[in-house]
């Protein structure tokens, strides 16, 4: 089979081969590389292929829910436009106006993204693989050169379907060490453009080049394309940048000019409402297969129609969807980049995709190991959990979850197994027969382990978080209409919309693996947290300066503290010593002094320096 150059529009291949078709074309659909690929030769492909099983049906059962839920949002849009909605639409505009305010576009952020990662790095130990289509992943493509996207081929596809596509395609294992190691070497250098830059997955992060600019006098091309170089120099890995104001446009841009290219847009306010413009929304981080179809029910393709539908998306969506979509539309988005280790958790959880399992004591095994690889991510998060949750998938690609609130905060083994237990036991018995495929433990309500910042307490600076975790919740996002209480808008993280994308994409990966039957327990490929590597160059060395007596120590907490117990206990005796001795002088006329009981082997006190007195008090 060669590759397809016409270009289909997507649009085409919803109406001709209906929604099911669309949606199993995959979560990658907008990958770079896929632009001149008949998409409709690949629909065909995978509901072939795909047709009767398991996956199938299941797909076609979610399908099937979300054509109705459409059709009520439909049902409810055209109810809403027989209203007067004058209120809400003058709501709408002015917290337009107030988000207007608040545009800031001082800052330069870049979203850098290795191009191909995994790929670029196997070619490295087998050059003989750059001239040919390969992919990495058996089971499931965690992705693939771009000789193979000019066949379909992408991230989120099984492994057999891409060899349909292509039959000559090689297919590599994954090595995550190696990636791991690769990874390591391209933040090393991007440290040096912003210590504080921030890992988004593996193979992408987000910096803030401002400072960077300004004391280097460089501009900001200018010093993307320098380290892009820098990294393709030191690493033998491309990777392809988007700069602009703020993290949601910098993430739009890097796929621009992918591979190993560069798009700026400026910092300028009419130039990014033209951008947006005509940007269909599935090209925003945050907007997924599903969101996508539900906006463009009532009328939304693209970023411009947004303003259109303004009164009625918070009674349509839900107050968060407007908030976010209302950025969508003014091109806003977050201009903070900061290490990932320093977001706040929010949940610590695991779970494993695993063949077919049934029977009580394989599930209560599969759950006593899974216990154990939760306390050992809620030890190194240092945390304890108020609430637990539980996931089952069953073999129909169903998913069920339930949660308990234990007496106390739990992290251990043996308390997660225990309240996990019962659980488990009950949807047994509401699914007699059941056979499960994936398993998982969550804990929320986080309570840190951590011992309190004594720093802190005297006003010093806190140290950043050295423990390694999550940068954002896996917390599900569900999109609802619902009523406003307040007359003003709250504003929500945007990371909310971007999360949930990424958890649907990451199901649908889990998903897509049972197709090709590969289980591997290190299969997840998303976010890779690590802390931001030091600086190459030398470091000042750090003191900490005591508030008592003013010296300074060593950055050591343990240390410290004992250093300022000691100060503390030095300060007390000379205070209680130095009134007691103003208090001997001034009242030695009235009344005979107390006798002090001095050191044994001395008659009576020193003469000199009272401060100097060993005192023993009766």
């Amino acid at each position: 089979m060669s590759p397809v150059t016409e270009e289909q529009p997507q649009s085409d291949v919803v109406k001709e081969h209906g929604t099911l078709k669309y949606s199993l074309l995959g979560p990658s659909l907008t990958k770079p590389g896929q632009n001149g690929v008949d998409q409709q030769k690949v629909s065909e492909i995978i509901y072939e292929a795909s047709k009767g099983s398991k996956y199938f049906n299941n797909e076609e059962a979610r399908d099937k829910n979300l054509t109705q839920k459409i059709e009520r949002i439909s049902k409810k849009k055209e109810d809403l436009e027989r209203l007067d909605l004058g209120h809400d639409r003058r709501k709408a505009e002015q917290f337009i106006d107030d988000l207007e305010v608040s545009r800031d576009l001082s800052q330069t952020i870049v979203h850098i993204d290795c191009d191909a990662f995994y790929a670029a790095v196997e070619e490295l130990d087998k050059p003989e693989l750059k001239d040919v289509p390969f992919s990495v992943g058996k089971g499931v493509l965690t992705t693939c050169n771009y000789h193979a996207r000019k066949f379909g081929c992408r991230s989120g596809m099984a492994g057999f379907v891409a060899k349909k596509l292509c039959p000559q395609l090689i297919q590599i294992p994954l090595n995550f060490d190696k990636y791991a190691a690769k990874a390591q070497e391209v933040r090393k250098i991007i440290v040096d453009y912003d210590p504080r830059f921030e890992s988004a997955s593996i193979d992408e992060a987000y910096l803030n080049i401002t400072e960077y600019c300004n004391t280097n006098n460089i501009e900001p091309a200018a010093a993307v394309e320098q380290l892009r170089k820098e990294v393709h120099e030191k690493t033998h890995i491309t990777i392809s940048a988007g700069i602009a104001a703020n993290a949601k446009l910098a993430k739009i841009c890097s796929n621009q000019n992918k591979p190993n290219g560069q798009y700026q847009l400026p910092n300028d306010r009419n130039a990014i409402m033209a951008f947006m413009r005509d940007l269909p929304t599935r090209k925003v981080n945050g907007v997924g297969r599903v969101f996508e179809r539900e906006l463009d029910a009532v009328g939304i393709k693209t970023c411009g129609d947004i303003y259109a539908c303004r009164q009625y998306l918070s009674k349509l969506f839900g107050e968060k969807a407007f908030v976010f979509l209302t950025g969508c539309y003014l091109g806003l988005g977050r201009t903070s980049v900061q290490p990932a280790e320093e977001f706040e958790r929010k949940s610590v959880g695991t779970e494993s995709t695993f063949g077919e399992m049934s029977g009580p004591s394989a599930f209560h095994a599969q759950l006593r190991w899974t216990a154990e690889e939760l306390e050992k991510d809620m030890v190194r998060a240092q945390f304890k959990g108020r609430t637990l949750c539980l996931k089952i998938k069953l073999h129909t690609y169903e998913v069920f979850t339930r949660q308990v609130v234990p007496q106390k905060p739990i992290f251990e083994a043996d308390d997660l197994y225990k309240y996990a237990l019962p659980m488990l036991v009950k949807l047994e018995q509401e699914f007699p027969r059941i056979k499960l495929r994936l398993m998982g433990l969550r804990c929320t309500h986080l309570v840190s382990m951590k011992k309190p910042d004594t720093l802190a307490f005297f006003g010093f600076k806190t140290k950043a978080p050295a423990d390694v975790g999550e940068a954002i919740s896996d917390s599900s996002l569900k999109r609802k209409a619902e009523e406003m209480e307040s007359e003003k808008w709250e504003t929500y993280d945007e990371r909310l919309f971007e999360d949930a994308e990424r958890l649907e994409r990451e199901d649908e990966l889990k998903d897509l693996e049972s197709l090709g039957q590969e289980f591997d327990k290190r299969k997840h490929h998303g976010k890779e947290i690590v802390p931001n590597p030091k600086r190459t160059e030398a470091i000042e060395e750090e003191w900490w300066d005591c508030p008592i007596c003013s010296r300074p120590q060593t950055p050591d907490e343990k240390e410290f503290n004992e250093h300022i117990d000691l100060c503390l206990s030095r300060q007390t005796i000379r205070d209680v010593v130095q009134e007691s001795a103003v208090i001997g002088t001034n009242l030695s006329t009235l009344a005979p002094p107390k006798k002090m009981k001095l050191e044994r082997g001395k008659s009576k006190p020193s003469s000199g320096d009272p401060k100097q007195r060993k005192l023993f008090f009766g």
